[in-house]
């Protein structure tokens, strides 16, 4: 597999990497075991979690196979603190004291003295990215993180860490940026890229197909044992069943079917060829979700499918994107 640099950074992750938001819930250990091999197996390296997933979950899971089921050193753990559970629901939580606290539980829980990349996973409005950049640094400085960076923040944010994140005693820097991004959701293209272009970040891609939908499964139906089916993620998966969407689908439905390919490979080779992307991290519920997803990799997609598909997704871009 193809491995790529995240950004001007020397952090370097493989094409595809492996999320597991569905760890410990709806994937068992059996599973996520399985999905880990075909990973390694395949040449992969980038594995994505995140102290918020199934509560800690999730890492938890993960930790209990690395050394048994992989090598740490065959990995590159990436984890996301700074949205954490109260009593009343979830909290953004984006302070000094609150990311190196999950931070050094997460490193806990995955049984590791480091993680490779370590991401705010929301921004947080009460709390200044001052502070926020001072918990950034503190982590790569104390050794507990190698590269840092953000999730789900906006290109201003992005610009703004950066700036904050860029002294020369120590070279910290802002490393990535992980987003959604797919042929259903364009948006990061209008700030976020830009910003990530300007300071030298790469993009980790979260949801690379759609929340699913890209894989043309809920075309005519939705699968009783597909997320909009759960009661826990089918809220998460609604936004996309629309008739922009549906178009979009129809497109990389109509593209695979001329390459004999499946729409999820169409999907994630277009992706690949997006600015900036060093990675699509592919949330898999079974090992056989993600071998489907690893048969993309020798997938190039013709300049003309590139551009029809870039036309039927194109995000709405005006004023003050374009001038």
């Amino acid at each position: 597999m193809e491995h790529r640099h995240v950004g001007r950074t020397g952090l370097r992750v493989s094409r595809i990497g492996l999320g597991t938001m569905t760890w410990s819930r709806d994937t068992d250990e059996h599973e996520a075991a399985e999905q880990l091999r075909e990973l390694v197996a395949a040449g992969g390296t980038l594995v994505d979690t995140s102290a918020s997933y199934a509560e800690g979950g999730a890492e938890e899971l993960l930790g209990s196979l690395i050394g048994t089921v992989v090598a740490r050193d065959e990995l590159v753990l990436c984890t996301k603190a700074g949205v954490r559970r109260t009593s009343t629901g979830p909290v953004v939580d984006a302070s000094r004291g609150g990311l190196l606290a999950s931070l050094d539980a997460s490193l806990a829980r995955l049984g590791t003295d480091h993680v490779d990349l370590f991401l705010v996973q929301s921004p947080d409005p009460r709390t200044p990215l001052e502070e926020t950049a001072s918990a950034l640094r503190q982590a790569v400085v104390s050794g507990r993180a190698r590269y840092v960076g953000v999730s789900n923040h906006a290109g201003w944010q992005v610009a703004l860490l950066a700036g904050l994140l860029d002294d020369v005693r120590d070279r910290v820097g802002l490393a990535a940026v992980e987003m959604e991004y797919s042929l259903l959701q364009r948006g990061i293209e209008r700030e976020v890229v830009p910003a990530a272009r300007a300071v030298g970040a790469g993009v980790l891609a979260w949801s690379p197909l759609g929340r699913g939908v890209l894989t043309g499964k809920y075309r005519r139906t939705v699968p009783a044992d597909s997320r909009a089916a759960s009661p826990h993620l089918a809220g998460f998966v609604q936004p996309y069943l629309t008739a922009h969407a549906s178009a979009v689908v129809d497109a990389v439905v109509m593209a695979a079917g001329g390459l004999q390919r499946q729409p999820l490979e169409v999907a994630l080779a277009w992706l690949a060829r997006r600015e900036r992307v060093a990675s699509a991290i592919v949330g898999a519920r079974t090992a056989a979700q993600l071998r489907g997803a690893l048969t993309s990799l020798d997938l190039e997609l013709p300049d003309e499918i590139v551009q029809a598909l870039d036309d039927v997704s194109a995000p709405v871009v005006g004023y003050p994107e374009r001038f």
